[in-house]
This record gives C-alpha cells, structure tokens and sequence, in this order.
C-alpha cells in the first residue's frame, strides 16, 4: 500500500523560509515522478512543483525562482524548499505520485 506522508509545514513570517519534507513507502519511488501541490480555501488544488525519476524540474510561475523540489530516491524522500514566501503562499501542501496523496502540511504565511 503506498502512503505519503508530509511534514515541515507551519506560520512563517513574509520572505521567511520553510522546507517540506514527503516520505514515500509502499511503492519503487524511484521510478516516479514527485509532485507538490497546493489548495488554497476556495481555490482549486494547483500544481507547485514536479520532479522526475532523472531528476528534471518544473515549477508553477508564481514559485519560479523562489521555490526548490529536490528528491533523495535512497531514502524515498522528496522535499520542497520555499524560500521569500509571501502571504499568497498560505495554503495546504499535498505531496503527490501518479494518483496517490498525502493528507496534506499546512503553510500560513503571515504577520
């Protein structure tokens, strides 16, 4: 069975920083490619960031330059460094692969 299961969520001030961690059990996590979204209150789930098996990124504009994901495939771990978060950011963050995820870390970024 495979689960997900986030952590490093928390209020962080405007331009502070956070990283998310997302450990993966129950399937070859190294063969997948990783995801963080977000879902806003009111809002849709949206894609954050991806990270395939060979290692390629991609970013949602809003997190371009600001935002990290990173996977370490001998620990079944992916992780999402935010850096200069801004209150826009404030959302719950899903670790997904393929149609699993997570219960979701939640970001508050605020004063």
């Amino acid at each position: 069975q495979v689960q997900l299961v986030e952590s490093g969520g928390g209020l962080v001030q405007p331009g502070g920083s956070l990283r998310l961690s997302c450990a993966a059990s129950g399937i070859i996590f190294s063969m997948y490619t990783m995801g963080w979204y977000r879902q806003a209150p009111g809002k849709q789930r949206e894609l954050v960031a991806q990270v395939t098996s060979g290692g390629s990124t991609n970013y949602a504009d809003s997190v371009k330059g600001r935002f990290t994901i990173s996977r370490d495939s001998a620990k079944n771990m992916v992780y999402l460094r935010m850096n200069s978060l801004k209150p826009e950011d404030t959302a719950v963050y899903y670790c997904n692969l393929r149609i699993h995820w997570g219960q979701g870390t939640q970001v508050t970024v605020s004063s």
